[in-house]
């Protein structure tokens, strides 16, 4: 694939991705190993079936090594054996409703996991750059119908979002206690809108919800209809983490601190399912009874910073968002196209790149 977008900066790079076989990870993964990168993912297995990992068989184009980032003991080995340049965090619990039903092993993992992660980081000398994905979660949310920005405080009403705050905090400390010494790497947090795209099948995500229910001709069934989220592709914030961990590489402590990277406008849910549905051409959908109090009402993200700082800006409205992400799923519940899903994957990376290159000038 030709590297329009990073002027092939991650060619030949050593990176580590925890979460690779995650939907984002995997995502980043494959965009890494097409660029040539040398990919160490370090994971558990697919956390959903199916997954954006098997159904890429990305296996075998990154070294793939299964573990938890709960034992830091292992995750040490792999950065030992791997001596990354380059390390993004990606590996998490990554679900609100699952926390209420695990918030300890949620907050171990998005917590102490990440601690796990930044010890392993700072007993690296080989590592220039380093990046944490968290979430737009990490946020307080005061629902006053205003755009997060960076200076915002932290919190967390649920396990999930409070994990997030925490790990924020965590990254914060260990910057400005073992990382601000001469020669260390340079360490930043991210944090992304509601990410869809091809290849996802988490449970309760409204976009892998809507592919199921419509692929099986069912009528969707909608939660919180007027909630509304900044919907972004998962190429977008990934093209930001992959931006800001260059820079990271190449001009070190001017950019760490954390990054929002969200999309540049927002929607309701009702507005999303009804979109989906004339672009799958079919399906209908109906509200489920009561509302969830377990979801925000109104999360969106501020992105002047990145725009200003790193001129990184979203390029997808969210009808070009939408109509890749259902051209992806459609592609994967038709037998006969089911094989070309990596090529499909890598076109979509590609015909991303380019438009980011002209929207980035």
């Amino acid at each position: 694939m030709e590297d329009v977008l990073f002027n092939s900066f991650f060619k030949g790079k050593r990176v580590l991705v925890t979460g690779h076989t995650g939907f984002k990870g995997a995502w980043l993964a494959l965009w890494l190993a097409q660029l040539g990168a040398k990919v160490t993912g370090y994971s558990l297995k697919p956390p959903t079936e199916p997954s954006m990992f098997e159904a890429l068989g990305l296996e075998k184009h990154i070294e793939h090594v299964e573990g938890d980032v709960r034992d830091g003991r292992r995750l040490k080995e792999v950065f030992d054996k791997s001596s990354p340049q380059i390390a993004f965090h990606m590996a998490a619990q990554p679900l609100v409703l699952d926390s209420y039903d695990d918030p300890v092993g949620t907050i171990a993992t998005n917590v102490m996991g990440t601690v796990n992660f930044l010890e392993a980081c700072r007993k690296t000398p080989s590592l220039k750059s380093v990046v944490c994905i968290t979430s737009d979660k990490c946020y307080e949310n005061r629902e006053n119908r205003r755009a997060f920005v960076e200076t915002d405080p932290l919190g967390g009403r649920d396990p999930y979002s409070a994990s997030k705050a925490c790990a924020e905090i965590a990254v914060s400390a260990y910057r400005n206690s073992f990382f601000s010494k001469q020669g260390s790497a340079a360490v930043a947090s991210t944090r992304a809108g509601n990410v869809i795209g091809g290849g996802d099948w988490a449970k309760n995500r409204l976009v892998c919800d809507c592919a199921r229910f419509l692929s099986a001709s069912k009528k969707i069934q909608v939660r919180r209809p007027n909630a509304t989220r900044a919907w972004q592709h998962v190429l977008e914030p990934l093209s930001g983490y992959m931006l800001l961990s260059r820079r990271l590489y190449e001009q070190g402590k001017a950019f760490e601190g954390g990054w929002n990277f969200g999309p540049s406008s927002d929607a309701t849910v009702e507005t999303v399912v009804r979109k989906i549905i004339a672009l799958w051409k079919s399906g209908s959908y109906a509200v489920a009874a009561g509302q969830d109090a377990h979801e925000a009402g109104f999360l969106n993200l501020d992105s002047s910073k990145a725009r200003r700082e790193l001129g990184w800006k979203a390029c997808l409205d969210l009808d070009e968002s939408l109509s890749m992400t259902v051209e992806w799923y459609k592609a994967f519940y038709c037998k006969e196209k089911q094989d070309a899903l990596f090529g499909l994957s890598v076109a979509q990376i590609s015909r991303y790149s380019a438009k980011a290159k002209a929207a980035w000038k």
